[in-house]
């Protein structure tokens, strides 16, 4: 999911200055504690004071956390804010792949919106993915084109590094356009919605805080490389998706790579969405197929949702910063510490207390100020 965001990094130093280099650290370290004790909620003690295994998913921490005031209360609210941030990342798949193709066939008289609407064509099959299997090789082949285009890009700019100078960056900066990086780079992030899952599927689940360390170390050095490489090339004149920068030569090659890697990435979101709605809907019948006619009906209002989303709101990185805003946040920041704070108080040192306190406060006011920032921004685009 995070693969193709990256490149809205650069556009997000490009408003930050020298503190999107702090942020896209600090959201690294910030994601990788929030994981660890999303995770740790999963477990309680025994009789023997033995850590076991009670519950499985996002929604099973939700509901233990709200099952006095209401048994599938908190379940509700992280399966809504789950599919929302599912759909948004889904829509901004869209939005991509029309701005990539209005950008390598600029004589073409079509608009980024009739773009959008022609890949979303080729998309239809989605509606009858059934199994993770499909999905898992699409997901494998985006890695393979991630890599490509990583690499392309990277090595553009390293010849570029004559030109390279420091003074681009801001010392001061505008407050909203900061804000709205924030989102950006939070959003490039998120992740947390997988991690019971994948703890759970793991052959050793005891190296599951190891390989959450390493995995955000190096996420966090790739993505501040390439960031960085990126806005010291093109400074003032970088654009929203970074390979609109590159030259027409390299341009079509690189977008034609997004473009593939972008409808590849599409089906992972889009199926997890549809099937927490599908579960929800079948009463806990999570992956099983035996109505058709019902996982149809679910899965092709949500296709054309994305769609219409994508055609009315065709702005990447404002759209990214108020998706990184909202559920970004809510998931990656407030609900890990909050759930974190009240299932596991009585044995919680005052610093782990006082580190999830301000965690929670932390992500609440990005949230707050990213959201207001990010809709008047849509808002003077649209006026």
């Amino acid at each position: 999911l995070q693969g193709i965001f990256v490149l809205g990094l650069p556009y997000a130093l490009l408003h930050s200055g020298y503190s999107g280099l702090l942020l896209i650290v600090l959201a690294a370290t910030l994601c990788c504690y929030t994981g660890k004790i999303l995770i740790t909620c999963l477990y309680e003690e025994n009789e023997d004071g033995q850590l076991v295994r009670v519950r499985g998913t996002y929604e099973d921490i939700a509901n233990a956390c709200c099952k006095k005031l209401s048994p599938k209360l908190g379940g509700i609210v992280v399966n809504v804010t789950q599919v929302v941030e599912l759909i948004m990342t889904c829509v901004l798949y869209l939005v991509v792949t029309g701005n990539l193709l209005s950008h390598s066939f600029p004589y073409v008289p079509i608009t980024e919106k009739t773009w959008s609407l022609i890949a979303f064509v080729t998309l239809l099959p989605c509606v009858f993915i059934r199994t993770l299997k499909i999905v898992s090789k699409l997901s494998q082949l985006c890695s393979l084109v991630h890599f490509v285009i990583i690499l392309i890009v990277m090595t553009y700019c390293l010849t570029q590094i004559h030109q390279w100078s420091w003074a681009k960056f801001k010392l001061s900066i505008e407050f909203e356009d900061f804000l709205v990086s924030v989102g950006v780079i939070i959003f490039s992030y998120t992740s947390q919605i997988f991690l019971p899952t994948l703890e759970g599927s793991m052959k050793n689940p005891g190296e599951f805080r190891c390989m959450l360390n390493w995995t955000h170390f190096f996420a966090c050095v790739l993505k501040t490389t390439f960031a960085l490489t990126a806005f010291l090339t093109w400074g003032e004149e970088t654009k929203e998706v970074i390979t609109d920068n590159l030259p027409s030569f390299l341009e079509m090659l690189v977008n034609l790579c997004l473009l593939t890697k972008a409808l590849l990435s599409y089906p992972l979101p889009f199926f997890a969405a549809t099937e927490i709605v599908y579960s929800c809907v079948s009463k806990g019948n999570h992956s099983n197929y035996r109505s058709p006619l019902l996982a149809l009906s679910v899965r092709v209002p949500f296709l054309l949702l994305t769609l219409l989303m994508a055609m009315f709101t065709p702005h990447f990185a404002l759209l990214m910063g108020l998706s990184g805003s909202v559920t970004g946040a809510a998931m990656t920041f407030l609900f890990p510490s909050l759930f974190h704070l009240k299932l596991k108080w009585k044995k919680l040192s005052f610093l782990e207390k006082c580190t999830d306190i301000s965690v929670f406060i932390l992500g609440f006011l990005c949230s707050l100020a990213g959201i207001v920032c990010s809709i008047k921004g849509l808002l003077e685009v649209f006026g």
